[in-house]
C-alpha cells in the first residue's frame, strides 16, 4: 500500500521559508515521478513541481524562482524548498506519486495515483 506522508508546514511571514518533506513508502515502480500540489480555500488544486526517478524537474510559473523541489532517493523523500513566500502562497500542500505521463503533464491532477493528507502553509503579511 502507497502510503505518502507530509510534513514541514507552518506559519510564517511574508518573505520567509519554509522546507516541507514528502516521505513515500510502498511503491515499487521502476519509473515514477512526485509532485507537489496545492489547495487554497474555495479554489482548485493546482500542481507547484513535480520531479521524476531521474531528476526532471517541473515547476508552475507561479513559484519558478522561489520554490524548488528536490528528492532523497535513498530516504524515499521528496522535498519542497520555498522562498520568499506570499500571502497567496497560502494553502495546504500535498504531495502525489505518479506514473506513465510525460513531463509536460506532470502538474496535472489526473497524473497522478496516490497522495498524501496534506500540510497546511500559512504566510502572513
Amino acid at each position: 500500500q502507497v502510503q505518502l506522508v507530509e510534513s514541514g508546514g507552518g506559519s510564517v511571514q511574508s518573505g520567509g521559508s519554509l522546507r516541507l518533506s514528502c516521505a513515500a513508502s510502498g511503491y515499487t515502480y521502476s519509473s515514477y515521478f512526485m509532485g507537489w500540489f496545492r489547495q487554497a480555500p474555495g479554489k482548485e488544486r493546482e500542481g507547484v513541481a513535480a520531479i521524476d526517478n531521474d531528476g526532471w524537474t517541473t515547476v508552475a510559473d507561479s513559484v519558478k524562482g522561489r520554490f524548488t523541489i528536490s528528492q532523497d532517493n535513498a530516504k524515499n523523500t521528496v522535498y519542497l524548498q520555498m522562498n520568499s513566500l506570499k500571502p497567496e502562497d497560502t494553502a495546504r500542500y500535498y504531495c502525489a506519486v505518479g506514473r506513465g505521463w510525460d513531463n509536460i503533464f506532470r502538474l496535472r491532477r489526473y497524473a497522478y495515483g496516490y497522495w498524501g493528507q496534506g500540510t497546511q502553509v500559512t504566510v502572513s503579511s
